[in-house]
């Protein structure tokens, strides 16, 4: 079976930092760790070609070879999914698609021409689609009705078929699932609320085939939280870190994780050692009334602020989430939100707008009440709520434009950036008995120079970026590299706080323009019936 693996488009998001990797020479952050996982799955006689649609298109001998095309995607990839099914049924493939989007709204990709569905986990329903080619069948659905797989079994993912010049980061897993039962999260959904884990020997096995194909930069463990099973982390750390000593340390690491990870210092310690560098935080809002509401009990036990400072203190650079929306949010939740960023010096911040994702806890209570605008949905920050929230939609809309707009103001963000690193400065990280030697690597060499002109000569932050260097290089000698890359961000968010602007604000001036008329009905109706009442009704 000769099998095309097709990644679609991200759209501009958050994360797609086009600007940053320009600089450095890279097609996209992070390649398509679930499709080599796939290939990794099927049977290893059939033949794989991967392309990844946000590094380069596929060519037409590849279309001609391919016999079966499989897809994965997760829900902002939506609309290039459904573009590459239709495009592969024109071109007479079967097509197979599988992942988080698929599996939450099977309906939208087998109304474009899919012909097979391998949803929920693929190491249950892979093998049911190998069977169902096996016998010949030309279309099915493959669900494995909540039988959640034991992760060990899960074979070394073929990162060879990875252009892996094209990544600014790789990426492994450890673990899949969440303890916690947050109302508006989608994980516990898809992988249910016990964390599954691979054994140490098995991740450690991964690595070293990362190894071995010369990969010598940074790892995001993609796991949506690190330290669901702790005291398996702690097991696969304690191996990783003689592993990491004997290596040279050649990976650096960053991971997602819950708040709590600030309550086990030892923990923490662990992963310093093992070269973690950064962990992003679910924080999602300072307002403890909404959190309790959306079931976020695990950030209401300790002062948030307290967390990120003591996590950032062992030597961990914090990303964090927040969301705007919750139900019974009080107005001025985007300058608490911004007020709290600021005053925990979180450099990068996603920023977002609430959204029901399908199948969740509020995605069905909202459904109940009568109060979904649509049932698609989409995370990408450019995307009004799917729904009707408990304030006016359009006050929300416009303190969410206006807090992202401050967060990302070239000034504000240099400041938080450099007052970060001035307190990672004062951890104390694990001392390296050897170190992989690097070449130079020139296109690092030009990002520097750009970053240096645009953010130290161009722009009104030039004595600002000056300063903050010269005092990184005197207070934080090590950590200016890593400093820098993080000041390199705002190249993106220049950009994208505008399209931010753009986007949400033309949905609200529709969203609006959809209401008036309406309301105008309404009124007339009114009129209508209650005559003696219309002056006090219109």
């Amino acid at each position: 079976m000769k099998v095309l693996l097709l990644y679609p488009l991200f759209p501009k998001s958050f994360w797609s930092f086009e600007k940053m990797l320009d600089l450095l020479n890279y097609k996209a952050m992070l390649p398509p760790l679930g499709l080599v996982t796939v290939a990794a799955i099927l049977p290893q006689t059939w033949e794989f070609k991967l392309v990844d649609r946000n590094v380069r298109a596929v060519t037409e001998a590849e279309w001609d070879w391919a016999e079966v095309v499989i897809l994965s995607a997760m829900i902002v990839q939506k609309d290039d999914l459904l573009n590459q099914i239709q495009e592969a049924k024109r071109r007479g493939k079967k097509v197979a698609v599988g992942g988080p989007y698929p599996t939450a709204l099977p309906d939208e990709a087998l109304s474009v021409g899919a012909d097979y569905l391998i949803l929920d986990e693929g190491e249950v329903t892979l093998p049911m689609f190998v069977d169902a080619i096996d016998r010949g069948e030309p279309a099915g659905i493959f669900r494995s009705l909540g039988d959640r797989p034991d992760v060990t079994g899960t074979p070394v993912p073929r990162f060879d078929l990875l252009q892996l010049d094209a990544y600014a980061e790789m990426s492994v897993q450890f673990s899949r699932g969440c303890p916690f039962q947050c109302e508006f999260c989608d994980i516990i959904v898809l992988y249910g609320r016990k964390p599954r884990t691979k054994n140490p020997t098995q991740l450690i096995a991964e690595l070293e085939c990362l190894y071995n194909l010369g990969w010598r930069r940074s790892i995001f463990m993609v796991d949506d939280n690190f330290i669901g099973n702790k005291r398996n982390v702690k097991l696969f750390l304690k191996e990783l870190q003689p592993w990491m000593v004997e290596n040279g340390y050649p990976f650096s690491f960053a991971t997602e994780a819950s708040v709590d990870l600030a309550q086990d210092q030892e923990l923490m310690d662990m992963m310093v050692k093992c070269n973690f560098g950064s962990v992003f935080l679910g924080i999602e809002t300072p307002d403890e009334e909404s959190l309790t509401l959306t079931q976020k009990y695990q950030n209401t036990r300790d002062s948030l602020s307290d967390a990120v400072l003591a996590i950032t203190r062992t030597g961990l650079r914090v990303m964090a989430g927040f969301i705007i929306g919750f139900d019974g949010e009080k107005a001025g939740a985007g300058g608490r939100i911004v007020k709290f960023v600021e005053q925990t010096s979180i450099p990068t911040a996603l920023f977002s707008m609430l959204q029901a994702l399908p199948d969740t806890a509020l995605w069905h209570r909202l459904n109940k009440e009568g109060r979904m605008r649509t049932k698609s949905a989409n995370i990408n920050q450019t995307t009004l709520m799917n729904f009707v929230p408990t304030r006016p939609l359009e006050d929300i809309a416009s303190e969410y434009v206006e807090a992202f707009s401050e967060l990302y103001d070239p000034a504000r963000f240099l400041d938080r950036t450099y007052r970060h690193f001035r307190i990672l400065g004062e951890a104390t990280y694990p001392k390296k008995s050897k170190t992989a030697k690097k070449q130079v690597n020139w296109a690092n060499v030009r990002a520097l120079l750009t970053i240096c002109w645009r953010q130290g000569v161009l722009r009104k932050t030039r004595w600002q970026f000056w300063r903050n260097l010269f005092l990184m290089y005197r207070h934080n000698r090590g950590g200016v590299t890593s400093y820098l890359s993080v000041c390199a961000q705002i190249e993106h968010f220049l950009e994208y706080r505008q399209i931010v602007r753009d986007e949400i604000e033309s949905q609200v001036a529709q969203f609006l323009a959809e209401e008036v008329p309406a309301g105008e009905a309404l009124v007339e109706e009114a009129i209508v019936q209650e005559p003696a009442l219309s002056t006090a009704r219109t």
